[in-house]
């Protein structure tokens, strides 16, 4: 895997600490629900899902 391609894992590992830092998930900490689902749990799990697939797309098209 070349160096960019790492940079953007990189990229992706810190957006990711932030996004789920604690400052930032309690602001969807509410007692609204979408879906029959709390907003806290979509935030979280939408979050988690787009950057597993971020990186399987980034591995799967440029690996080596």
């Amino acid at each position: 895997m070349k160096q960019r391609h790492q940079q953007k894992l990189v990229i992706i590992s810190l957006v990711l600490l932030i996004a789920l830092n604690l400052p930032i998930v309690l602001l969807f900490d509410s007692a609204d629900s979408l879906l029959g689902f709390p907003v806290i749990y979509i935030y979280i799990f939408s979050v988690w899902l787009f950057s597993a697939l971020l990186s399987l797309l980034i591995i799967k098209r440029y690996h080596e």
